[in-house]
């Protein structure tokens, strides 16, 4: 221990010499360095707000993009989340690990990981060559974990989804849990999996219950409604009394709201082979 140390001091009154020998004070040369670098940096930023500004007409996009965009609305049923693109690469990350069984893995076990590495690192690495020949193992490792985030912000930026695809997907087995649905029930399945429905109602394990929305893998077993009247209500439930639930008039504008209104009443619980 005690020749491990000297070894150290010794080499740290090297470099102390080779500073002072060679090296530079702060002022002004590090201080000149680092002025022209900000410089750099601003000047950069400027230019890139003179060409997003000067090429862009209102909502016409111009080289970077355009001056403003629709407004946001906070009861879309359509609008799919995406992270800022410094975290695409963990955004992929989750796609690879799937809900329940193992995101756990990509959300706290692999950033946890690497997090440790880093922090370990300068204990484990106090090795004074600095020659990336001589340095297998910290140059592979850093390679390889550039090309990783390198491909996963690539698949995560190129990545394209269909609200409520997950559902989608799903409606086989409804299909088959619900007996069998004919060609308009199954397009309105697909039509309740894609707008939303499933953000507040549970249909046959598939989506959350959230503002004491009911569950409806039952309904046409439970409802008084005619198909008739179900269409009416998805259409404006507050003629009804629901102020909670959002109305679906574009469903009817693309005439599949009696589609959906088949598909609930089609629906009297697990009664298939699922």
């Amino acid at each position: 221990m005690s020749s491990a140390q000297d070894e150290r001091r010794a080499g740290f009154e090297r470099y102390k010499e080779d500073v002072e020998n060679e090296g530079k004070p702060f002022f002004p040369y590090a201080m000149f360095h680092d002025t022209v670098m900000s410089l750099v940096v601003v000047s950069v930023i400027v230019g890139l707000a003179c060409v997003w500004y000067f090429t862009a007409d209102g909502t016409e996009p111009g080289l970077i993009g355009p001056h403003y965009v629709e407004e946001a609305d906070p009861g879309t049923t359509s609008f799919i989340p995406r992270p800022d693109w410094y975290f695409y690469f963990l955004f992929y990350l989750l796609r690879i690990f799937k809900w329940p069984e193992s995101v756990v893995l990509g959300t706290v076990g692999v950033p946890t990981i690497l997090m440790i590495l880093m922090f370990a690192l300068p204990f484990l690495d106090r090795s004074r060559e600095r020659r990336l020949l001589r340095r297998p193992v910290a140059v592979v490792a850093a390679v390889l974990t550039a090309v990783s985030m390198g491909v996963l912000t690539y698949k995560g930026a190129t990545a394209r989804e269909s609200l409520g695809s997950e559902a989608v997907a799903a409606v086989d087995a409804w299909s088959s849990q619900q007996g069998g649905f004919d060609e308009t029930q199954r397009s309105g399945a697909e039509v309740f999996a894609q707008v939303g429905c499933l953000q507040c109602h549970i249909y046959l394990g598939s989506g959350s219950a959230n503002v004491g929305a009911p569950e409806l893998s039952d309904y046409g077993s439970t409802t008084q409604r005619t198909i008739e009247q179900t269409a009416a209500y998805i259409r404006n439930p507050a003629e009804f009394g629901n102020t909670v639930m959002p109305p679906f008039p574009g469903l009817e504008d693309a005439g599949v709201l009696d589609d959906v209104a088949q598909f609930l009443h089609a629906s009297s619980g697990a009664t298939g082979d699922g």
